[in-house]
C-alpha cells in the first residue's frame, strides 16, 4: 500500500536551504539598521552657484510668456481685428469705422473716447500708445509751406485714391515708381478700393507710408467695384480675386455645393481658411 508522505517533512538538503534563506533575510534586516543609507545634502560650491542663477532662469521663463510689446499707433486706423485685440467691443469699433467713413479723423484722446464711447479704464490702457500725425499738433489739417508769407497756411486737399495718378502717389515720401505702380495694379485687380485699410495689403508699403497715405487720400463714397457672383463663379474666376487663393477657392466651391449655395457673407465665415478679419471689405466685392 502507498504511504502518505507529510508535506511538512524535509530532507537534509531542503532544511539546509531553508536555514540559509532565513540567515540571508535576517542579515538584510540587521544591515538596514546598522548601515547609514541617508543621502547627504550636496552643499558643494558648484551647486550653490547653480542655485544663485535660479532666480535669473525663472525671470527668463516669465519673460517668454509675457505679453507682446505694444507699439505706438494712429487710432484712426484701428481695424476690426486690432480693435478686438485691444479689448474694444464690436459696437465701439463700428462707431469708429462709421466716423471714418465720412472721411473724418479723431485728433485727440478725448475725441477718440467721444466717438467710440469706450470706458475710462480701457482708454487709460490704450491712450499712452496713441500716435497722432505731426500735422495734428500743428492745428489739425493746416500746414505751412516754405517761402510762404507768415501766418498764411494751406489746407491739405484729400484725393480719392481711386482717381489718383502715379504722380499723385509718388508725392508721398517713401513711394517711388515701383510702389506706386503696385498700388495702381492692386486697384485694377479689385476694380476699385473700398477702404483705405486695403493699403495694408499692398506688398512693400511700410506702416509709416500707409499712415501718410491715409492723411492724403480717401475712398470716394460710391466706388465702382468688380462684383463676383459667389455662387456661380468657377475656381479660376475666384482666383482672380486677390483675397481668395486656391485652397480657399476649393473650400468655397465645396461648401456651396454641399449647402445649396452661399446665401450671405456670414455663410463664408464657416468656410475653412476664410479671412474673417477682412469680412466687411470682402462683402463689398461679392454678389449673392
Amino acid at each position: 500500500m502507498p504511504t502518505n508522505k507529510s508535506f511538512f517533512k524535509f530532507d537534509s538538503r531542503q532544511r539546509t536551504g531553508i536555514f540559509v534563506l532565513l540567515f540571508i533575510i535576517l542579515a538584510i534586516q540587521l544591515g538596514s539598521y546598522c548601515i547609514d543609507v541617508t543621502i547627504k545634502e550636496d552643499n558643494s560650491p558648484e551647486k550653490q552657484q547653480w542655485l544663485s542663477l535660479q532666480s535669473e532662469i525663472d525671470s527668463l521663463k516669465i519673460a517668454k510668456t509675457a505679453k507682446p510689446v505694444m507699439y505706438p499707433f494712429n487710432p484712426n486706423f484701428i481695424t476690426d481685428y486690432k480693435g478686438y485685440k485691444l479689448g474694444m467691443s464690436t459696437a465701439e469699433i463700428d462707431r469708429l469705422l462709421e466716423f471714418r467713413k465720412a472721411n473724418k479723423y479723431v485728433n485727440s484722446v478725448q475725441e477718440f473716447q467721444a466717438v467710440t464711447k469706450i470706458s475710462d479704464s480701457l482708454l487709460q490702457v490704450m491712450s499712452p500708445y496713441f500716435k497722432f500725425p505731426d500735422w495734428v499738433k500743428n492745428k489739425k489739417n493746416d500746414i505751412v509751406y516754405e517761402n510762404q508769407q507768415p501766418f498764411k497756411k494751406a489746407k491739405i486737399v484729400l484725393i480719392d485714391i481711386n482717381k489718383a495718378s502715379q504722380e499723385d502717389l509718388m508725392k508721398i515720401y517713401g513711394i517711388g515708381p515701383g510702389l506706386s505702380e503696385r498700388i495702381l495694379k492692386q486697384k485694377e485687380q479689385f476694380g476699385a478700393f473700398v477702404s483705405m485699410e486695403q493699403m495694408a495689403d499692398v506688398w512693400g508699403l511700410s506702416p509709416e507710408v500707409i499712415e501718410k497715405l491715409n492723411t492724403q487720400f480717401y475712398v470716394g463714397s460710391t466706388p465702382e467695384v468688380k462684383k463676383i457672383k459667389i455662387n456661380d463663379a468657377s475656381m479660376k474666376e475666384l482666383s482672380h480675386f486677390p483675397y481668395f487663393r486656391y485652397p480657399l477657392n476649393r473650400e468655397i466651391v465645396t461648401y456651396r455645393s454641399m449647402n445649396n449655395g452661399v446665401l450671405s457673407i456670414e455663410d463664408l465665415t464657416k468656410v475653412k481658411g476664410f479671412p474673417v478679419e477682412k469680412i466687411k471689405i470682402i462683402a463689398l466685392y461679392l454678389e449673392f
